[in-house]
Parts: C-alpha cells; sequence; structure tokens
C-alpha cells in the first residue's frame, strides 16, 4: 500500500485533490490524505506547505503537490537526499492541465505515477526524463517489477553510474547478453534500440566494439567496460547440513561459495531441503535474509528424483534418501539438471567438536532455461487486431510461425520479425508440422502454432498436446477471443440477459463429428439458453426443427459468417426463419449460428449499477455504510 500526500494551495486545488483521492484509492494499493492551510471538509488543515513538507518528507511514498511548481520547489529543495531514498514528487496545477514528474521518476515511480494521475484526471503528463522521451528502456529499474535487481560494474575505465546511463541515452554501441528468458527478455528483444545487438552467450561478446553492456544472467563475468548485470531469481539451491551449524557463519560462507561457482546470489529463487531439516535456524535466517521461500520435500519425493549425479549411502544410512541438495534442487527447479552438484562444505573458525559442515547443489528454475519453446496462440475471430496483447508478442518474437491457413487469415502473420519463417499448415499433415516444430525447437528457437479463435474450442490442439509431451517438448497455451465473442459485439448483444438468460452454450450439430447423445441439441435446447452452433451450417433444417420444440418461432437467430474479416457477413431473423437464412447466404464453412432471446435484447436492467443495489464497492441510495444487503 502507497502513502500518498496531496499537498492543495487553493480552493481550485482542493476540487482537484478530492478528485485525485477519490479516483487513487478506487485504484488498488494507494491511501491518500489532503493537506492545506485552507479549511475544507476532509482537509487536514497544516500550517504550511513547505513546513509541512520538512517535517514529513521521510514518512510518504509519494507527495502530489497542487499548484504552482515553484511552491514544489522550493518546498522539497530543502529536504532533498538522492534519487535512492527520496519519495516521488508529483506537481499538478490547480485547473489539472498538465501533471508533471519532479523526483524519483524512475526509482520511485514518479513517472509511472504521474502517467496514472493524467489518466484519472484527463490532464497531460510532463515526463522529461531522457530514457522516457526518446522511448528507451529505463536502466534504473529494468525488470524491478519481475523482481530482477541491478549490479552495476564500471569496466576497466572505471565509469560512474551516471555516466554509464549517459552512454546508453546517447546511442553508444551496446550490447545485451541474454542467457535467461522470461517475458521481459523477450520484451526487450521486440522493443530493443537499432544501436544495440543482442547476444545469447558471453563468449559471442567483442568488447572491443561496444560501449556498454547490459548482461541478463545469474552468472558473475569478468567485463571490460561499464556493465549493469540484471539478476533474475532463478537459482534453485538444495540444502543438507549437520544438525545446528551456525547461522550467521552459515549465511555468509553460502553466498562466498555461489560466487565462486560463478553465480551471484542476488539470483536465488528459492532453498530447498528433506522436510525434517527446514526448522535449522541456518536455512531459516538465510531464507529470511535473502527474501527467499525455504521448501521441504518429503523424503520419498526426493528419493523419486531420477540421474542424480552423487547419490551418497552414508546420507541414505542417516536420513533414508541418497540425496537431498541435488535432489531437492532439481525439484525446485522442475528439471533433473545442475549448474552446480553437490558441494561440501566446512564452515570457517569452527571447532572439530562443533557442528560445521553443510551441503548445497544448484539447479536453474527450467522455465527461465534458453530452449526451444512452443506457443498454442488464439488467433482470435481473424481481425488481426483481436489477438491478445501477448499472443501479438509472440508473433513478433516466434522464430517459426505455423498458423491454421483454412481459418486464419494472413494478414495476422505480418507480425513476424524480420527473419522469420511462416508456413500454413492447411496442406501439411500432422505428420509434416511435427517435423518442421522438431526441426525448430532442436534449435532453441520460439515456435507459435497459430489457431484460430480460442484453441481450446474445437481447436484440434489435443493431438499436438499428445505428441509433444510423449516427444518432451515443453509448451504452453495463450487463449484468444472466441467468434462467439466476436457475435456479441458485431450483434451488439449482451448473451446473458438477468432473471431471462444466465447461460450460454457452445456446441456443435451431430454432423460427420459425432456428438454424446447426452449432449444432442434436442437435451440442450430445454435450458432455452443462448445457443451458439459452431461447424454446423449445413445442417441448418435439422437444427431448426429440433430447436422449434423447445424455442418460440419468433427466437432471434443470427447466421454469422466470417466475423471480423475483411468479407464478415451477418443474416438476422427469426428461428422459424433460420433455414432460409442459411440458404440465402449461400455460405456453409466458417459460420456460426446464435439462437437465444438474448440477441439484441434491450428491456431488462442489471443490478449491478441499480442506485437501489449495494454491493462491495457501492452503497445502496437510502441504505446505511454497514448495510451491503
Amino acid at each position: 500500500m502507497q502513502t500518498i500526500a496531496i499537498l492543495a494551495s487553493s480552493d481550485n486545488g482542493i476540487l482537484v485533490a478530492r478528485c485525485l483521492k477519490k479516483h487513487l484509492e478506487a485504484v488498488s494499493g494507494y491511501r491518500a490524505e489532503i493537506f492545506s492551510s485552507r479549511q475544507f471538509e476532509g482537509v487536514t488543515s497544516v500550517n504550511g506547505i513547505v513546513e509541512f513538507t520538512r517535517d514529513n518528507f521521510s514518512y510518504y511514498d509519494v507527495f502530489i503537490f497542487i499548484g504552482a511548481l515553484g511552491i514544489c520547489v522550493r518546498a522539497i529543495a530543502p529536504v532533498i537526499k538522492d534519487k535512492y531514498s527520496d519519495p516521488a514528487v508529483i506537481n499538478c496545477d490547480e485547473r489539472g492541465v498538465f501533471v508533471q514528474s519532479v523526483l524519483s521518476g524512475h526509482v520511485g515511480g514518479g513517472n509511472e505515477l504521474a502517467g496514472l494521475v493524467a489518466r484519472l484526471i484527463g490532464a497531460r503528463p510532463v515526463i522529461t526524463t531522457s530514457s522516457d522521451v526518446q522511448g528507451l528502456w529505463s536502466l534504473d529499474i529494468l525488470g524491478r517489477d519481475q523482481g530482477w535487481s541491478v549490479e552495476f560494474h564500471s569496466g576497466n575505465k572505471g565509469k560512474s553510474f551516471a555516466a554509464a546511463m549517459s552512454l546508453f541515452v546517447n546511442h553508444e554501441p551496446t550490447v545485451l547478453l541474454l542467457e535467461t528468458r522470461d517475458e521481459v527478455t523477450d520484451y526487450l528483444e521486440r522493443s530493443k534500440a537499432p544501436f544495440v545487438s543482442v547476444v545469447y552467450n558471453y563468449e559471442d561478446i567483442d568488447f572491443s566494439a561496444c560501449s556498454l553492456l547490459l548482461a541478463v544472467t545469474p552468472r558473475v563475468l569478468p567485463v571490460q567496460v561499464p556493465s549493469f548485470f540484471y539478476r533474475p531469481k532463478v537459482l534453485c539451491a538444495g540444502l543438507g547440513c549437520e544438525k545446528d551449524i551456525d547461522p550467521e557463519t552459515f549465511a555468509v560462507s553460502f553466498a562466498g561459495e555461489l560466487e565462486q561457482n560463478g553465480l551471484s546470489p542476488s539470483s536465488l529463487k528459492a532453498f530447498g531441503s528433506v522436510d525434517f531439516k527446514i526448522q535449522e535456524k541456518a536455512f531459516r535466517l538465510a531464507a529470511e535474509n535473502f527474501g527467499i521461500p525455504l521448501h521441504g520435500f518429503a523424503p520419498d519425493l526426493l528419493e523419486g528424483v531420477e540421474g542424480v549425479p552423487n547419490p551418497s549411502e552414508v546420507v541414505y544410512r542417516k536420513v533414508g534418501v541418497h540425496s537431498v541438495a541435488e535432489a531437492s534442487a532439481a525439484l525446485l527447479a522442475g528439471e533433473n539438471r545442475w549448474v552446480v552438484e553437490k558441494k561440501k562444505v566446512v564452515l570457517p573458525g569452527c571447532r572439530e567438536n562443533e557442528p560445521r559442515h553443510y551441503t548445497f547443489a544448484v539447479s536453474i528454475d527450467r522455465t527461465a532455461v534458453r530452449k526451444g519453446r512452443i506457443l498454442i496462440v488464439g488467433a482470435g475471430p481473424g481481425d488481426p487486431g483481436l489477438v491478445t496483447v501477448r499472443g501479438k508478442h509472440l508473433l513478433e518474437t516466434a522464430d517459426l510461425i505455423l498458423y491454421a491457413g483454412s481459418l486464419v487469415p494472413e494478414k495476422l502473420t505480418h507480425y513476424a520479425k524480420p527473419g522469420a519463417v511462416v508456413r500454413s499448415s492447411a496442406s501439411m499433415t500432422l505428420e509434416e508440422q511435427f517435423l518442421l516444430i522438431s526441426e525448430f525447437y532442436r534449435q532453441g528457437k520460439c515456435i507459435v502454432r497459430l489457431h484460430t479463435g480460442d484453441p481450446s474450442i474445437y481447436g484440434a490442439i489435443q493431438e499436438q498436446m499428445a505428441w509433444f509431451e510423449s516427444s518432451g517438448m515443453e509448451y504452453s497455451i495463450v487463449p484468444g477471443v472466441s467468434s462467439f465473442q466476436a457475435a456479441a459485439a458485431t450483434l451488439k448483444s449482451q448473451f446473458t440477459i438477468p432473471e431471462k438468460v444466465q447461460t450460454i452454450i457452445l456446441t456443435r450439430f451431430n454432423g460427420r463429428t459425432a456428438v454424446p447423445e447426452k449432449e444432442a441439441l434436442g437435451e440442450l435446447a430445454r435450458s432455452q439458453a443462448t445457443i451458439c452452433l459452431f461447424l454446423s451450417a449445413e445442417w441448418a433444417g435439422e437444427i431448426q426443427q429440433e430447436l422449434l420444440l423447445h424455442y418460440a418461432p419468433s427466437t432471434p437467430v443470427a447466421v454469422c459468417y466470417r466475423l471480423t474479416w475483411d468479407d464478415e457477413q451477418v443474416w438476422r431473423g427469426s428461428l422459424v426463419d433460420l433455414a432460409s437464412l442459411v440458404a440465402k447466404s449461400g455460405k456453409t464453412r466458417t459460420m456460426l449460428l446464435v439462437v437465444g432471446e438474448a440477441v439484441g435484447a434491450r428491456e431488462e436492467r442489471s443490478k449491478l449499477y441499480d442506485p437501489a443495489f449495494s454491493h462491495g464497492f457501492r452503497h445502496a441510495s437510502g441504505t446505511n455504510e454497514g448495510d451491503t444487503s
């Protein structure tokens, strides 16, 4: 919860402040209070803005001044310390025309908050930091929202942090080293400036040709130029020890051992051990110091880890498992691979008869390893603008796009980056598709398998997932907008109507692909829900007959062809005319039939915004504050 002090200098400023307080607190994560020397209800009275700022500058996360910029500057000037400890400071004029980020724009979040405040009151944000003005990455906070930390190394020329930042905003040749992968690294690859070149291996860096290095890696590496090291949380450490080893000595020793093995403690994601060892004070204190969780695993789970490189009969006799450290690391990482196999360490400064031995092993979280990956992406109903933001980003990143050419518009593949391979699967057998996907996967490439609508609805992905799994190939699914949702938009309809229709049925008729008897259309129609029929237009006559057994002949229907495509067409009418509407269209493929009272309905009103209805965010008119019935 961020605390915000809003300081208003005038009556008009207080009106803006009240608006801001209301809307900022509606956004989760903010608590605001208004201060002024003016007397107003709901405003905390202060003797003066300068005095209040002096006495409270360290007590709030954000200061928003409403008034002349000069008042803001005079108030903060005596108390400013540095960019890493100062709160964010924003200034807004009393008419709410401009919102300026004044202090701690990156580290304190001032720039981001200035944008939010501007959006809330309809003002223009004024951001003057060079990287934001140029649309460049903010190097000092890159990856912070995903838990990355940043370390700066000056290199051979002894450049300062500020001087290194200057190299970047002045477009000096920069190398981006990506040794792990996540959403941020995908974003960096998509959005890099022309003066930034990407490498995936440290050995590929030509230090003679670059002025600055940005490295996303858990490794400790030697550098010759100013370098920003970004530490993603990817290291999973398994631990074992003698009972009651010294906690403080262990924490220092373990951090040193990691660095000796070329790994940064800042990239630690989790500790793990056998379940009865997680009460060890040394492990608990270290987990607290590093800010990471400590997991305990049952012995049978540890014993089930295959391929442990250093099993121990001695450990088995003592604790009932052949491996604690290596097995724990593998379970945490989700993969039986180790960047540091089991190491046995003696704590320094301990006497012979004191507990002093511990073991550790390290694996990298499998989701962060740069290797081949497959994304099954929902393309949406057809309009390239209706693919999800994540889907678009993946299309821009992919090395291979394999799309269902008979159903997905070729326009969607125009998001592909230069050099990407784009193929239609329309003429390919499943085996030919797998052969192509396997080739790219073995090379560590990114493959997007693009399906129409949402892949989970008649997407024919089950057989693909089974093959990926049997081949040990990792994949994930990105949902998409289904054509039934596009139909609701095109028809300007809400498919669920208060107190009339609260169910949407997505189904198909019993045509060339059999439908289970319990899902027969006649059975589903008993509910009189909104029914969306996929892949069924050629049986419109039979569908009409079955639905008329339960729906009134006047029930609205819509026959929708290639929704959101450039050649979209829609025919509307009543259920009694369904077959003739389909015949009139002359179409049978890429059709969706929608039937139900909800099509075009306008009469009923939702309770959500009814002034007589209370809920968790608003009280009904005439009720007490505590009444939420």
